[in-house]
């Protein structure tokens, strides 16, 4: 081989290295949205403002995260219209929770029925940086390799780090639950209250922080940012409780509120 070619097999083995670095950094990560795009979603903060866990509006009223997210009505705050953690934009609504409602079944060592209700003190005011996202109706199901979107403000690398300032968010492919099940993945620990949505070379997904946020398919809320081992990792997806799964006990426990508040 002459030089000049040598030295061209070179600047070629390092141009994909960099690109493969690039990417990786971004698909990690995701993308920064639009300002103020994804209305939905919310911040789930300690009452010093700090940011744990994400969420999202179903009413002026109501919030859904995830049961994990569960620190204590007296020791959390939402915020609602918030795009950048850092900086104040006007556009933000904080408002205390009145009371908690984790799912009755919730089971933290198997990550099941990982869905909570937060009832909140004072309603949010919709407009144009703040809105509600459906839900799906009971038992309704996802085809597989519908592409998805979640969002959150949790660590932008399966390494950690600090928490980025601004909302992040990646389109993922529902996987099957069989795929997910299997003894190269999750080896059946994925309940039929679950979902998993991810590549199976990984590169993206969810991570720490983004917990309780929502993952929207074909304008739905379909999952709850729940578990997974690490983030991004190759063979293991996202897992996500199945909203669908739990939309019944949604509406009744809503209604249930409302109806013992007419009797009073």
């Amino acid at each position: 081989m002459d030089l000049l070619s040598l030295v061209f097999c070179v600047l070629l083995e390092a141009l994909a290295v960099y690109c493969q670095q690039g990417a990786e950094d971004r698909i990690v990560g995701g993308y920064a949205p639009v300002p103020h795009s994804i209305k939905y979603i919310v911040s789930v903060q300690t009452t010093n403002r700090q940011h744990f866990c994400g969420g999202f509006l179903i009413s002026q009223f109501w919030v859904i995260t995830a049961a994990h997210c569960n620190i204590g009505v007296e020791k959390m705050l939402v915020v609602a219209g918030d795009y950048s953690l850092s900086v104040y934009e006007g556009t933000e609504q904080e408002v205390l929770p009145q009371f908690l409602l984790p799912h009755p079944q919730y089971n933290y060592q198997k990550n099941n029925y990982d869905i909570m209700l937060i009832k909140l003190k004072s309603p949010v005011y919709l407009n144009s940086y703040v809105s509600v996202v459906l839900l799906p109706r009971q038992d309704s199901a996802i085809p597989v390799g519908t592409m998805c979107r979640v969002s959150g403000w949790g660590y932008t690398s399966p390494t950690g780090g600090p928490l980025p300032s601004t909302l992040r968010t990646v389109m993922l492919p529902i996987t099957s639950s069989a795929a997910c099940n299997s003894t190269s993945s999750f080896n059946g620990r994925i309940t039929e209250n679950m979902i998993c949505a991810g590549y199976n070379l990984g590169g993206m997904d969810a991570c720490q922080g983004d917990s309780g946020g929502p993952l929207v398919c074909d304008g739905r809320v379909y999952g709850v940012v729940s578990w997974g081992i690490g983030c991004a990792e190759a063979q293991f997806p996202g897992v996500y409780t199945a909203v669908s799964k739990v939309r019944s006990w949604i509406d009744s426990t809503i209604y249930s509120y409302y109806s013992k508040c007419k009797t009073l």
